[in-house]
């Protein structure tokens, strides 16, 4: 009782514990982000943890010796609620559907959204100068602080966009690219007086490009830097696959390039698609190992789904534990989907299949969903990027089994306004 007595009426002790409390519900809601960031709901266990957590942190800062102090809990859980939902903006803004105003807001000033709970966060201050309430403020504050200055990146380059991006921008913008850039923000343009139109790239040491916005929702292309950068991470998984000595193949939009784009990617492609075949030899458990550890020493973040059994590989350099979920705030990711197969059975015929749908892929008996083991391997090789990778080696055939007929183009998840205005430039741009 002394001890808890003590917590509370030392200023320093209590500010610094009231402090300690916010980091730790920071990072577990940061955590909680990659949730939605990967198009899927939070788990029931992480919402009850940070309900937990956030409930410890607002009932230590508002009971005091004196009893419950109902101006700190509705400070405290009215400066927690705006704040977080300013975090959780640009993670919920990944998923695809209709544009929510709010949401599409606070994602398109991720960058230093939060900074603007520093008025409140003052204001609260003087309202209610309580030691706990302070610490927690200054706590917030400190951490979005360093979130902007890290976010600031350097030794970025300019890149020329093609005859086709700049194609695709124009018809976008409706011929004013520079008031349509104003409109969403669009920071990475850059318009000389005489007009002429450059990207400023994105690299490891700056946030990626918001390509879900970018492409998802107003139609563009993929930035020349991350094409780049997808070419790179493309040719570091499977470096490592071969190294391996495991047997793979590219996937889904990835291998629709290949075939379709005669070995590009496509135009609007926002991350490449490989899948690996689990054996003996390429188990589940050799395979998170192997890739989480040349991750580090690369410089690319690996994120394992078990639940879900698929991992996503990300340009972006992993940081040290636990400021890597801190990436679950970034508005944008280049990344690579690598996607497990296993050999099965399906009435009584032999078949590869996937826990994860693709496409249309048909449900199997195990429900998971797979394909022929006929069409896949042997393993064959295709162009792709100016160099010869590893597909099923009936492509068209596996091509048709996750989207019919893949000549037709059809922009999945691009916002249906958007993929009407530039659908003429596609359907022109492979006849």
């Amino acid at each position: 009782m002394i001890g808890i007595n003590f917590l509370s009426n030392n200023p320093i002790i209590a500010a610094v514990v009231a402090a300690g409390l916010y980091f730790i519900t920071y990072l577990s809601f940061v955590w909680m982000l990659r949730f939605w960031r990967n198009w899927n709901p939070p788990t029931r266990s992480s919402i009850l943890l940070n309900a937990a957590l956030a409930f410890a942190m607002i009932t230590y800062i508002s009971i005091s010796p004196q009893g419950l102090s109902l101006l700190a809990l509705a400070l405290a859980t009215g400066f927690i609620m705006c704040l977080f939902g300013i975090l959780a903006a640009p993670a919920i803004a990944f998923e695809p559907g209709a544009p929510r105003p709010v949401i599409e807001f606070f994602a398109k000033h991720a960058e230093y959204a939060g900074l603007w709970m520093i008025p409140p966060a003052i204001l609260a201050g003087v309202m209610l100068p309580d030691a706990k309430l302070l610490g927690m403020l200054a706590a917030a504050i400190t951490v979005e602080l360093i979130w902007f200055l890290r976010s600031r990146g350097f030794g970025k380059k300019s890149y020329p966009l093609d005859a086709l991006d700049l194609l695709v921008l124009q018809t976008q913008a409706k011929g004013n690219v520079e008031g349509f850039a104003k409109q969403h923000a669009i920071k990475e343009l850059e318009i000389s007086a005489d007009g002429d139109v450059n990207w400023i790239g994105c690299n490891k040491n700056s946030l990626p490009c918001p390509l879900n916005h970018y492409i998802h929702r107003l139609g563009l292309n993929t930035p020349p830097c991350c094409r780049e950068h997808i070419a790179d991470l493309g040719r570091f998984v499977t470096g490592c696959l071969r190294d391996m000595g495991a047997t793979h193949w590219i996937d889904g939009g990835t291998l629709l390039g290949a075939v379709r784009e005669n070995g590009a990617l496509l135009a609007w492609e926002d991350d490449i698609d490989i899948s690996v075949l689990l054996d003996d030899a390429t188990t589940w458990k050799i395979l998170c190992a192997t890739l989480s550890q040349r991750g580090l020493e690369e410089g690319y973040y690996v994120d394992i789904f078990e639940k879900s059994g698929f991992l996503t590989i990300s340009y972006d350099r992993p940081q040290l534990w636990p400021f890597r979920w801190e990436r679950n705030r970034m508005r944008g990711e280049i990344r690579l989907d690598l996607v497990p197969y296993r050999h099965a059975t399906n009435a009584g015929k032999p078949v590869l299949e996937r826990q994860l749908l693709k496409g249309a892929m048909p449900v199997m008996q195990s429900g998971w969903h797979g394909a022929p083991e006929e069409i896949v391997l042997p393993t064959s090789t295709i162009n792709f990027l100016g160099s010869h990778v590893q597909s099923p080696n009936q492509p068209e055939a596996f091509l048709e089994i996750l989207y019919g007929d893949f000549r037709t183009i059809e922009l999945t998840y691009v916002d249906k306004d958007a993929a009407e205005t530039r659908a003429n430039i596609d359907q022109e741009s492979i006849t």
